[in-house]
């Protein structure tokens, strides 16, 4: 384990239920190097308030792993492509996590063509440990 990492985070979205558009909105972000990793998460209900009124929709929860030098592309990101007015989009720190893994997630979010020494450089492929 390595210690207090706040460079990476975690970022927590919602969208409706179906499954396709969830995976496909997941699979556009990792494969623009935007997010290492995007968990789709089961149906879930969700209770909130909106203009005034109490609502109760299904809704499935959205995990994405990234850096935080990824998140202004990310938020623009997922502004075009979320269908909510309104979209979810919570940044949670990381402040631990096997070294080997926080060096997958910073590979795997290196824009094309990251200069070598940049904040996204690493020592060469790393597996996630799983």
């Amino acid at each position: 384990m390595t210690t207090a990492i706040p460079e990476f985070v975690l970022v927590l979205t919602t969208l409706p239920t179906d499954l396709d558009g969830a995976t496909a909105f997941a699979r556009q972000l990792v494969e623009e190097r935007l997010a290492a990793c995007v968990n789709v998460l089961g149906e879930m209900r969700s209770i909130y308030t909106w203009q005034g009124r109490v609502e109760d929709e299904p809704e499935r929860q959205i995990v994405v792993k990234t850096t935080r030098g990824r998140l202004e592309a990310l938020w623009g990101r997922v502004q075009q492509l979320h269908p909510y007015e309104v979209p979810e989009f919570l940044v949670l720190p990381i402040v631990d996590g096997s070294a080997a893994y926080l060096r997958w997630v910073t590979q795997s979010t290196a824009p094309e063509g990251a200069p070598e020494g940049s904040e996204h450089d690493t020592d060469g492929e790393v597996e996630p440990d799983r």
